[in-house]
């Protein structure tokens, strides 16, 4: 089998270009305002600012990173703002959770009724099967 060594060839778009600046309070998360700019650095009046919030979720197996767009006109309104748009992100991490969690157990099967256990007819090593055969399915 061939491997694909090719390396995909990353252009940046000047036509998109964004200034980065962050505030942060230390506690709660940190905001970035994303000012557009012009490919000679000068500021794009005819795009918008935009505010991404970011924060993290405490898990039982660790911190899940959220990151979200805080609707507003001013890094005042989008710090007001935070708190909103980080329930909503948290909101949204947590179904997309218990969904990837639904999906994760309805793809391993264990069928009743069928004969043997792991390995065939008679088991491993002839010691029998699991009662309903034992056997995992891949859908």
């Amino acid at each position: 089998m061939a491997i694909d060594n090719s390396v995909p060839e990353l252009k940046m778009d000047a036509a998109s270009l964004y200034r980065e600046d962050i505030y942060t309070d230390r506690k709660a998360g940190t905001i970035r305002v994303l000012t557009p700019v012009k490919s000679d650095g000068s500021a794009d009046a005819s795009r918008k600012i935009l505010y991404i919030g970011e924060a993290q979720l405490l898990t039982p197996v660790g911190t899940l990173p959220l990151a979200f767009q805080i609707d507003a006109d001013s890094l005042g309104k989008a710090v007001e703002g935070f708190a909103a748009a980080a329930k909503v992100a948290v909101e949204r991490a947590i179904r997309e959770l218990q969904e990837l969690r639904r999906e994760a157990s309805s793809s391993i099967l264990i069928p009743e009724g069928m004969p043997g256990g792991m390995g065939g007819p008679g088991g491993v090593g002839g010691l029998g099967g699991l009662p309903g055969g034992g056997r995992i399915k891949m859908p």
